[in-house]
């Protein structure tokens, strides 16, 4: 465990990807295997079922350090991070533990899931008090989930690399799944990703995992460095979630980019795959699809929301597997072929196996003979429900991560959607932002105001004044849509923070309430109807993308604007 805890100390300090990868070499040849394997898993975003509920953490903190709630609540607010508050309130050890990483998970950690509440509580305590400042630190991340640290997953997969002396691309295929959540790692499994090759023949053919997903670049616009139109495969983007239908063994299995096994969430897949080769892998898009139309992103968190998806959601949101690659054919991995061949195959694949119910669909290729073509296509994105256009080089193998030397892949997306927004609410940060309030709450105006009203409301915001109050005075209201923390520069960050502390009105728990006299361009990339939400609306990955200095309050936008930008036939026009 202190090994493991100078590792992060080590990871944390450093912002150099190459002396962090020597930190990751050294730990994992001086670790034993067991210890490595609990590092690798944390490292690459494992995070086990849930040990301890934060509530009972916080109970055992206050009552070990003999502070009231209140003042707990006033120091979390201020570091804004319950692991690293707990570490700094609770007093210094009684004794040393010194104990391995697998050690103390599997021995400390795991058996608290069986205890009552009550024996939780003095375990923890006493686990606290024979482990130092970081350790605990460490502790609260790891039993919450909450584990992160600035490496990602390819720096470790290249550490792991160097040290066995492997290809890159081998370790990527050894660690997929590695990390899934029904797992316990062990010595053994941390052993299997330093095999040499020779030893572990057809592993690629025989495991359940999927390969490493080939991911695409962003462009910004096209250049003369792209070469010609001809050069390229192009088909729509599509908003959904990325995965591979796995084949192997008899069994099929479907996983999201972030290793996720979805079988439970897309049942009626499996059957559609059942049909395949053994040895088959597709690489797609899984959306809901009605009467030939994509349906929004919603949709289809609707479905990974549920544990079990029954025939009623699948008859109202249908899911189909829209296909775009094709790795391995009858137990024979083709990722090294150029795209325009796997392409090939992948339309015979189709042939041989379709689907009669309507699941599998193959991605369009788009036709156009110029850049200018494809920019006219790329325009009609919105109304066809996509996010723009995917740019394949024709010769491009299928690579590990988001790399170009296998080829490349572009995502050529639409621009995003914007509105000009209110600042209303505003909460501190985390991490090194603790300090600041940098997560924001944005509103528009119900209807547009006279510049007059826009002084009346902020002027009842001042005095506290109840919104039935203001409804009954006829004066327009500010409603709520969405939350946002990124996309400013520090400096921006310190002036809005500023702001707020000089007009904040009410306190609800962590959030600020303010008198507005800001107006921000927010950025989205969707937009659909939404109970839940008092504007009726929620948008998809908001984030800032300027200070409006140039306009009022009264010149922000209002719910109609928002409402404006609502695919057609969500918004009654279909």
């Amino acid at each position: 465990m202190k090994r493991f805890a100078r590792l992060y100390t080590e990871l944390d300090a450093s912002t150099s990807t190459l002396l962090k990868q020597r930190h990751l070499v050294n730990y994992f040849s001086e670790a034993n295997a067991a210890d490595a394997a609990w590092a690798v898993y944390f490292l690459c975003g494992g995070k086990p079922k849930r040990i301890l509920p934060t509530a009972l953490m916080r109970q055992a903190a206050c009552e070990l350090a003999q502070v009231p709630d209140w003042l707990f609540e006033e120091c979390y607010q201020a570091v804004g991070d319950l692991a690293e508050t707990i570490a700094h309130i609770l007093p210094a050890p009684e004794s040393a533990m010194d104990m391995g990483l697998a050690q103390f998970i599997e021995s400390q950690l795991f058996p608290l899931r069986k205890c009552s509440a009550e024996d939780a509580l003095l375990k923890v305590k006493t686990l606290w008090s024979s482990l130092e400042a970081l350790e605990r630190f460490l502790f609260v991340k790891l039993v919450g989930g909450g584990f992160r640290v600035g490496v990602s997953k390819l720096l470790v997969t290249k550490a792991l690399a160097q040290l066995g002396g492997l290809e890159v691309s081998l370790v990527a295929q050894r660690l997929m799944g590695y990390t899934e959540s029904v797992k316990q790692v062990s010595a053994s499994d941390f052993s299997a990703l330093l095999m040499a090759p020779q030893a572990n023949q057809g592993e690629a053919a025989n495991n359940a995992a999927p390969f490493p997903f080939f991911l695409a670049h962003p462009l910004p616009a096209v250049t003369d460095a792209l070469g010609a139109c001809n050069d390229w495969l192009a088909e729509w983007k599509f908003d959904g979630i990325r995965g591979q239908v796995v084949k192997r063994g008899g069994e099929v299995r479907i996983w999201s980019r972030g290793e996720e096994l979805l079988n439970d969430q897309f049942p009626e897949l499996l059957g559609m795959a059942a049909q395949w080769p053994n040895g088959s892998v597709l690489d797609g898009e899984l959306l809901v699809s009605r009467q030939g139309r994509v349906a929004s992103f919603a949709d289809l968190q609707t479905r990974l929301g549920r544990k079990r998806v029954d025939a009623k959601l699948q008859a109202t949101h249908p899911i189909i597997f829209m296909a775009y690659d094709l790795l391995q054919c009858e137990g024979e991995d083709i990722r090294h072929l150029p795209q325009q061949e796997r392409r090939v195959r992948l339309e015979q694949f189709a042939l041989n196996f379709p689907d009669t119910d309507g699941r599998f669909e193959l991605s369009e290729l788009l036709q156009a003979d110029s850049w200018d073509a494809l920019q006219v296509l790329r325009a009609q994105s919105r109304s066809r429900g996509v996010e723009g256009l995917m740019l394949k080089h024709r010769q491009a193998a299928y690579g590990v991560g988001r790399t170009k030397t296998a080829g490349v892949w572009w995502k050529w997306k639409l621009d995003p959607m914007s509105i000009d927004a209110v600042l209303v609410y505003a909460q501190r940060g985390h991490g090194r932002r603790a300090s600041l309030y940098t997560d924001y709450t944005f509103a528009v105006w119900d209807k547009a105001p006279e510049a007059a009203e826009v002084l009346a409301v902020c002027a009842a915001i001042e005095n506290k004044e109840s919104l039935e109050q203001s409804a009954a005075r006829g004066l327009p209201r500010l409603v709520t849509f969405a939350k946002a923390y990124s996309g400013l520069t520090d400096e921006d960050f310190k002036r809005v923070d500023q702001e707020i502390k000089k007009s904040s009105v009410e306190k609800f728990g962590p959030v600020r309430s303010v008198v507005p006299s800001l107006v921000f361009e927010l950025g989205f990339e969707g937009i659909a109807l939404s109970g839940r939400h008092k504007s009726g609306v929620a948008v998809r990955f908001p984030r800032m993308l300027r200070i409006r200095d140039d306009k009022t309050l009264a010149q922000a936008n209002t719910l109609a604007d928002l409402q404006a930008l609502l695919p057609a036939e969500k918004n009654g026009e279909r």
